[in-house]
């Protein structure tokens, strides 16, 4: 499995460079996941990007870079803003994810969009290019965050804005904690795997603002923001989260079934907590961040 392989690099010392490998190949191999959801992503990720957005402030002629840009909505939605003079990139370490970015901004005719693969540790781009960053849900996933804040700072231009998103504590965000847990139970190890920058790497809020504030990135505030997460049936919570997971869905597919049924079994009563008659209605928390290079 490609996730017990990025752990036994971490546990033999082969280094990040090996882990990085393993996990651009880990979110491409989930790439077609995205492409299936990602109208319901960027619907569940309206509220985030829409903050973000508002935060950075894109204008008119901006040029903006989104990192780890997965499908690309928050990327697609600075695209107007930016028009008709300003440019959006959109990129991201797996070339899978930029190809499904890039053929959603051609199918909405956005002619002022481009995508390029770039890792957001060591990006790709000469100091002082981009009036704005974007990252949702991105910062959180890599070896060295430090690393990518201080590129995120050395890629804005004096003045530009950053704003980022990432999940809050894991204990307020069961939708996904609960399938780490069951998952986790059922292999005996934990999940997501040593090794494996996780989704809550960085749920605290005060080490987040710490990360970017000495990576010499100024007016650094960082927020909580609600994001619940509705589902209709358990099934529909259950199959969105384990395509879009990363790591959790190489876990998952490589299960026998008879393991996969007791993994959703536990998930399933874990989860019924928060059953309603209108489906699930999950709680949810993400932290947004914005910051500026003086």
């Amino acid at each position: 499995m490609e996730a017990t392989k990025i752990a036994r690099s971490a546990d033999e010392g082969s280094g990040a460079d090996e882990i990085r490998v393993h996990l651009r190949r880990m979110w491409g191999s989930v790439a077609a996941g995205w492409e299936e959801h990602a109208t319901w992503v960027d619907a569940r990720g309206s509220v985030v990007a829409e903050k973000m957005l508002d935060l950075a402030d894109p204008q008119p002629g901006d040029r903006v870079l989104e990192l780890a840009c997965g499908a690309g909505g928050v990327g697609l939605a600075a695209a107007e803003r930016v028009a008709p003079d300003g440019e959006v990139v959109l990129s991201d370490v797996a070339p899978e994810m930029t190809s499904i970015a890039s053929a959603r901004a051609d199918a909405l005719g956005l002619t002022n969009v481009s995508s390029r693969e770039l890792d957001i540790e060591r990006i790709d781009e000469p100091d002082a290019s981009y009036d704005v960053v974007l990252c949702r849900e991105g910062l959180m996933l890599v070896p060295e965050p430090a690393r990518a804040a201080g590129e995120i700072r050395r890629v804005l231009r004096p003045g530009g804005r950053l704003a980022l998103a990432v999940w809050g504590p894991r204990a307020r965000n069961p939708w996904l904690g609960v399938v780490f847990d069951s998952v986790s139970a059922q292999l005996g190890v934990p999940m997501p795997p040593p090794g494996i920058p996780g989704p809550f790497s960085l749920e605290d809020a005060d080490r987040l603002t710490s990360l970017l504030s000495t990576a010499g990135l100024a007016n650094v505030e960082v927020r909580e923001l609600p994001t619940p997460y509705h589902a209709s049936t358990v099934e529909e919570w259950w199959a969105r989260t384990a395509a879009l997971a990363g790591p959790l869905a190489q876990r998952l597919a490589a299960l026998p079934q008879q393991a996969r049924e007791a993994v959703l079994a536990s998930a399933r009563v874990a989860i019924s907590r928060y059953a309603t008659p209108a489906g699930l209605e999950i709680p949810g928390v993400s932290l947004v961040a914005a910051a500026t290079r003086d």
